[in-house]
């Protein structure tokens, strides 16, 4: 692999186009990738990256015979610069909402991304989506489900992909440093198993690999009749597809269980169960904008509507 060494000092200000050329190249894997979604040639994107890294004065592409892959310095680059370029957009929105609203009141036009776990997208956001397009039509709202493994959501927002992010927040998963964000409900978690079995506790356990990670632990650990997971489901909606059809039990949380058939049965496990956060999270620059405002406003009016399902 070779690289381009760029000058030692960084100097000059990244134009837009130069973060688009960034944040292309990150997403394409290589310079003639992305020449063909900025519509441009290859050596003009070679050539504007060499520019950028003499400005920046650190590598942020390892050349190679596959592609370029972004270095550490890169990838970091790359998500401040979908962060700068979204923060153009929203300027721009704001502006011209500012300048065509009436009566001095909010509005605002243009996207609004959105990434979320799977039983937050189905079951907390509709709602809210329906509610904030009655009062916000303009804004284009899209939903990316995320599985909540790793970065999860939150990392989505990080890394610039997403304005706000619906994620397990909590003492064992904070809202991650450079974010803010807040609590919208906590929700219980409950034994899951097929209606009117004799003996729940002796089914096999079914889990899924996301779930692991949300809630408490050390509850978990302390509870010797929880057998380890036999059968492992691609997400929490394969679990209660398996558990409905009796052949196993689970743990779950509440907005897992929304809308479950009528096969299945839940039972409380008692005053010291463990419960599971979920929250928004967004950056700070995007906490301050209409959109990111309005969608907040209405997951907050869903909070008791969200704790009368549980």
């Amino acid at each position: 692999m070779t690289t381009t060494v760029p000058a030692p000092a960084p100097s000059g200000d990244l134009s837009p186009q130069e973060l688009r050329t960034l944040v292309a190249v990150a997403a394409e894997g290589g310079f003639s990738a992305a020449a063909a979604v900025l519509g441009t040639t290859q050596s003009a994107v070679s050539h504007a990256v060499r520019g950028i890294e003499r400005k920046v004065g650190v590598v942020l592409f390892e050349r190679g015979r596959y592609g370029a892959r972004p270095t550490a310095a890169g990838t970091r680059a790359a998500a401040h610069a979908r962060r700068v370029l979204r923060m153009l957009d929203a300027l721009a929105a704001e502006a011209r909402g500012a300048g065509v609203a009436a009566d001095g009141g909010d509005t605002v036009a243009g996207p609004l991304r959105i990434a979320a776990f799977r039983s937050a997208a189905l079951h907390l956001l509709p709602l809210a989506l329906e509610r904030l397009a009655a009062r916000h039509p303009e804004i284009e709202a899209t939903v990316r489900v995320v599985r909540e493994i790793g970065p999860g959501t939150a990392g989505e927002v990080a890394e610039g992909r997403a304005d706000i992010g619906i994620a397990t927040i909590g003492t064992s998963s904070p809202v991650p440093p450079g974010l803010v964000g807040d609590l919208l409900l906590e929700e219980d978690y409950a034994l899951v198993h097929p209606v009117g079995h004799p003996d729940p506790r002796s089914l096999p356990l079914v889990d899924w690999t996301e779930n692991c990670s949300s809630y408490t632990r050390s509850w978990w650990d302390q509870q010797e009749w929880i057998p380890c997971a036999t059968v492992r489901a691609e997400d929490d909606g394969a679990v209660l597809s398996i558990v409905a059809g009796g052949r196993g039990m689970a743990i779950m949380p509440a907005l897992s269980l929304t809308g479950a058939p009528t096969t299945v049965a839940t039972t409380d496990l008692g005053p010291e169960r463990p419960t599971r956060a979920v929250g928004y999270v967004t950056t700070p620059e995007l906490a301050t904008t209409v959109a990111v405002r309005a969608l907040i406003r209405e997951l907050r009016a869903l909070r008791p509507v969200a704790l009368r399902a549980r």
